[in-house]
């Protein structure tokens, strides 16, 4: 309670200056203004600020905040960036250290605060984040008969899985031939082939100071962790067949509806994914959430934050910075949106234990733990993504190649990036 009125006396001193304008724009994605729509509202209220959304799809968030930094000139006040684009934009948008008072940096999670951090000065302020959890049918892992096999199978009792041996026999565990045909079209879980953030996840799980670079900008994908990351990775489709064979077809997308459509028992996905599970789907009603699983390095995740931003070459650089103080000291009014995301700590904890909210105790666990940390902060971090790390993991994916030299020859690709 005494961060959230620091928090608030923080907005308070910010509104208290005299607003040199009547309007701000905001340029966001779809998902985006939804989550900022409540405060946005609230803001105009005690203000008499009106705050107009531009709202263009993913990429064009990207596209349009570029082409305004090429003609020098900006009708936006605020950008809310993905984390992605951090370092990327680092160059073009304000310092916005004075909003980080000790009462906000003790509110956020460390992963978020240091994301926020790109050469020197603070360029963004959490607007919401997310992060990976484990969802699992509670029918099944409740039922005394599977309980019982399980038990007999493996020697420990079947609870919400913590650990990459459990993840691994529980899924062997669930995967079977439901309808007596001699086909499997039952699996314990996914493996995402098409996206390479859930493998990086293990990785910091395993232990590496970092994904695919160190703190330094050394290249680090081949080290140990990444190694045996990639080793526990492939595991369920290459050695026990616990999940479907097209895994270099399944992102995000689709392991959702797998799980959904009553086809997998388990999935690491990203939290919002909890409340809106949809109520004529096989599983309604029936999902449990855990924290994300633990390695050597105990929990971990790659965090998936956006950020509100000041472009540099705003008209209303103060009022926008009131707005995004404003924001921050009532992060919670973005819960009530579909997507019902947060980016602080007494956010996600106001709505603890109320029903339909389930998630959350899971999901600020797994932000909070010491071992969850963002991606690097490399202006070519995406092209190191496609060129190098996505086609490694699709490569082990197969099951065929040595996981050292995939490892070893994605390193080469990406110092050639890096020259």
């Amino acid at each position: 309670m005494k961060d959230l009125l620091s928090a608030s006396a923080l907005a308070l001193i910010f509104m208290a200056a005299p607003a040199n304008a009547e309007t701000i724009n905001i340029l966001v994605e779809g998902g985006g203004e939804m989550l900022q729509k409540a405060v946005a509202e609230k803001f105009t209220a005690e203000t008499g600020v009106e705050v107009k959304f531009t709202v263009v799809p993913y990429q064009g968030v990207f596209d349009k905040f570029s082409a305004e930094i090429a003609s020098g000139s900006s009708a936006f006040d605020v950008v809310t960036i993905d984390v992605v684009w951090n370092a990327k934009f680092a160059g073009h948008v304000e310092d916005l250290s004075p909003l980080f008072t000790d009462a906000v940096r003790k509110d956020l999670p460390p992963a978020l605060l240091a994301d926020s951090q790109v050469g020197g000065k603070m360029i963004g302020m959490p607007a919401w984040a997310n992060a990976e959890i484990v969802f699992y049918r509670k029918d099944l892992f409740e039922k005394p008969e599977e309980q019982k096999a399980f038990r007999e199978k493996y020697g420990y009792p079947l609870a919400p899985p913590k650990t990459w041996q459990q993840w691994r026999d529980m899924a062997k565990f669930f995967t079977r031939d439901t309808d007596g045909d001699g086909k499997t079209d039952f699996w314990g879980t996914d493996t995402i082939g098409t996206f390479s953030e859930e493998w990086m996840a293990h990785v910091l799980q395993a232990g590496s100071p970092g994904v695919i670079l160190d703190k330094d900008g050394k290249v680090i994908i081949d080290n140990e962790a990444h190694k045996k990351a990639l080793e526990f990775y492939i595991a369920p489709r290459c050695t026990d067949q616990s999940v479907p064979a097209n895994v270099n077809e399944i992102g995000w997308g689709e392991a959702q509806n797998l799980f959904y459509q009553g086809k997998t028992a388990m999935m690491k996905f990203w939290a919002h994914a909890y409340k809106m599970t949809p109520a004529d789907s096989k599983v309604s009603g029936k999902v449990g959430v855990a924290p994300m699983l633990a390695g050597d390095a105990g929990i971990a995740a790659i965090p998936g934050p956006w950020y509100n931003v000041v472009p540099s070459t705003s008209q209303h650089k103060d009022l926008a910075k009131k707005f995004i103080a404003f924001a921050i000291a009532n992060n919670a009014l973005g819960i009530e949106a579909p997507l019902g995301l947060a980016a602080t700590n007494s956010a996600y904890r106001s709505y603890s234990g109320k029903p339909g909210y389930e998630h959350f105790t899971p999901l600020l666990e797994t932000l909070s733990a010491p071992a969850t940390q963002g991606r690097p902060m490399n202006e070519k971090y995406q092209e190191i993504v496609d060129e190098a790390v996505l086609p490694a993991v699709q490569q082990a994916l197969a099951c065929k190649a040595d996981v050292g030299k995939v490892l070893a020859d994605a390193r080469e690709t990406i110092e050639d990036i890096l020259d």
